[in-house]
């Protein structure tokens, strides 16, 4: 049989690295509180660079539709943004260059509150809707959207962002109960099999992602929401500290893992 070439021995050792590896996605969300500020925009573009996501999604980024040339980060080129003329509002997606994205429909808002992807990573077909939820009768607008785009939501969907809204009397210090709005939110996530990542992965965690000066109370209004099929692809979600916004990240971490079996067998 003979040794091993060098040669050889790299390529065993590069297709083994990409079973390990395999289609991992990691998925960033974050409400920038305004992008307007040069040396704000460096700071939000320097840690994007240290979380390195596949994904980043922002929202309440102020830009109007004539400013989006200044989200620019090194590494992420393709950037999809829905920008209100007022400068109010706003929301973007980051892709990482380091994936094989393809985009095949964008939907987006005029009044910059919401965008959707639909496309394939890694060859895996994908949706992802970024959305920021008004201050004012957020649940509704969530739930209303939610209807709007039920025909794109399946589920290869992922759901991010500031919705404004504590979806259980676990995501507030207060420990209000929840309204009726949100009890029909909860309600239409239910039908729609859609679940808050963060909390079946910490049930037990009272995590917050928002501090509010005015009330003095802690919550979790930012969210990652995803499909209850889908479930173990789910590997990992955390709140993530960001020191330039009044709110903190959520990262949630997937794993394609039938794409690993594929890969592992070409290897073979």
């Amino acid at each position: 049989m003979g040794r091993e070439t060098k040669e050889t021995k790299e390529n065993r050792k590069t297709r083994h690295k990409m079973v390990v590896v395999g289609p991992h996605v990691s998925i960033i969300t974050l409400n920038v509180d305004g992008l307007n500020s040069p040396i704000k925009r460096h700071r939000v573009a320097g840690w994007i660079k240290e979380q390195d996501p596949t994904i980043c999604c922002l929202q309440e980024t102020h830009l109007s539709p004539k400013d989006k040339h200044r989200l620019r980060v090194k590494g992420w080129r393709t950037i999809l943004q829905a920008n209100n003329e007022q400068k109010k509002a706003g929301v973007a997606i980051l892709i990482s260059d380091k994936v094989d994205f393809k985009a095949k429909q964008i939907k987006k808002d005029k009044e910059g509150q919401y965008i959707m992807i639909k496309g394939t990573l890694h060859q895996e077909d994908i949706t992802l809707i970024n959305i920021y939820a008004p201050n004012t009768g957020a649940p509704k607008f969530v739930k209303q959207l939610l209807i709007e785009l039920k025909e794109d939501i399946n589920n290869n969907t992922i759901i991010v962002g500031d919705l404004n809204t504590p979806l259980t009397p676990m995501d507030r210090t207060s420990r209000q109960k929840i309204n009726k709005e949100i009890i029909e939110l909860n309600e239409k996530l239910d039908q729609m099999d859609l679940i808050d990542i963060y909390r079946t992965l910490h049930p037990k965690t009272a995590g917050y992602t928002f501090f509010s000066s005015g009330h003095g109370t802690f919550s979790r209004i930012d969210h990652i929401l995803g499909t209850k099929a889908n479930i173990n692809k789910y590997k990992r979600v955390e709140i993530i500290s960001s020191i330039f916004s009044d709110h903190n990240a959520i990262k949630l971490e997937v794993n394609y893992r039938k794409k690993q079996r594929k890969v592992q067998k070409c290897g073979d």
